[in-house]
């Protein structure tokens, strides 16, 4: 088990380290005549009230953000945020006032229009809450459609759809009508269809929001599963913190079009960046999000101990095992290094917060 955590810490370091997939500079979408010209004629951050007073709505506001190549970067925030058009900003379905967009460091907003459906086409994904199968297709040749679109031969595109209908877990439904899917099914043959062409980069709107949360939570763990298989880079939008802290590596914050905040689960409920931050986090569940690094005191010396637990090993994971002994655990680094001691009464406090007493695993 310990080598298992060492290697899911090692894992999360490489991850830090990975290179710049996709990223935004000092993005900007205000809806209304003229925009750019604001902008430009302004030459600096406008506030709320000249933008109203030009007769203009501000959807994002000066976004700058790094994606890592593997990761699942996930944006939240509460209904008219700006989360969703600033995903559609990001992959150019509706273009930005301002700013740069670099995709492996070519700016999107520099090409042209054949350029951008290419990359399309054959480097990115994208699902939406909304199913948007095509009814009068079976499933087979839902998914197979846009390699159907890129002019891929009917007998090599079939298998490739074959393929992800398998690995979405609907072999056996290629004959189907979309009518004659549950809810979760068709969501699968959304990812099967966006899966199909090989991306690069996957975006996802919402996906599972109309879903009922067992379905759901099904949902979410399929997602992770393939996620182990094909090590995509993902832009996750969604507006459930709960799942926010199964998927994302990372997550923004989003409030009135601006980024408040980029981080950890765990950096946004130790270290908010603001009130609006930590509000946004009060019910967040802190046994399913802190580690043991966040909730240990300095050692001082300490010898006698019952055992030692990895510094980033979850409270709610580490629940039953610190609780069952009254003598404190020494808290270990990747190297095994003592950083520090936890014991019940440290646990207890970060259940007391998240109204959790049950000391159930997380999932």
């Amino acid at each position: 088990m310990l080598r298992c955590l060492r290697s899911a810490e090692l894992a999360g370091r490489r991850l830090t380290e990975a290179a710049v997939k996709l990223s935004c500079r000092n993005v900007w979408k205000l809806f209304g005549h003229d925009a750019g010209g604001f902008l430009r004629r302004l030459a600096r951050r406008p506030t709320e009230e000249e933008a109203a007073a030009a007769g203009l709505i501000p959807a994002v506001v000066d976004v700058t953000l790094d994606i890592r190549s593997g990761e699942i970067f996930v944006i939240m925030g509460l209904s008219g945020s700006g989360k969703s058009t600033l995903v559609r900003c990001l992959s150019r379905l509706i273009e930005p006032t301002a700013g740069a967009i670099l995709f492996d460091g070519r700016d999107l907003l520099g090409m042209s229009e054949r350029e951008l459906i290419k990359l399309r086409r054959h480097r990115m994904g994208m699902v939406f809450q909304h199913f948007a199968l095509l009814p009068h297709l079976s499933v087979l040749r839902n998914v197979a459609f846009p390699l159907e679109i890129q002019g891929v031969a009917r007998a090599e595109r079939e298998q490739r759809a074959r393929d992800m209908i398998e690995l979405v877990g609907l072999r056996g439904r290629e004959d189907n009508l979309p009518s004659q899917l549950s809810g979760g099914q068709q969501q699968r043959v959304g990812i099967a269809r966006s899966l199909a062409v090989g991306p690069e980069l996957w975006f996802l709107d919402e996906p599972f929001s109309a879903l009922d949360p067992l379905i759901r939570r099904e949902m979410q763990n399929e997602f992770l599963r393939l996620q182990g298989l094909l090590k995509k880079t993902i832009v996750f939008i969604t507006h459930d913190f709960d799942e926010a802290i199964r998927l994302a590596d990372r997550i923004a914050i989003m409030r009135d079009g601006k980024v408040i905040q980029v981080g950890t689960a765990e950096d946004l409920v130790v270290s908010p960046a603001d009130a609006y931050v930590s509000e946004f986090t009060r019910e967040a569940p802190r046994a399913k999000i802190l580690t043991m690094r966040s909730v240990m005191r300095p050692a001082n010396g300490a010898t006698v101990v019952a055992g030692t637990v990895p510094a980033s090993r979850r409270v709610i994971d580490a629940a039953r095992e610190i609780e069952s002994d009254d003598r404190a655990f020494a808290v270990v680094d990747d190297e095994g290094r003592t950083i520090g001691v936890v014991d019940r009464a440290a646990l207890m406090k970060v259940f007391l917060a998240s109204g959790d007493l049950t000391g159930r695993p997380a999932d």
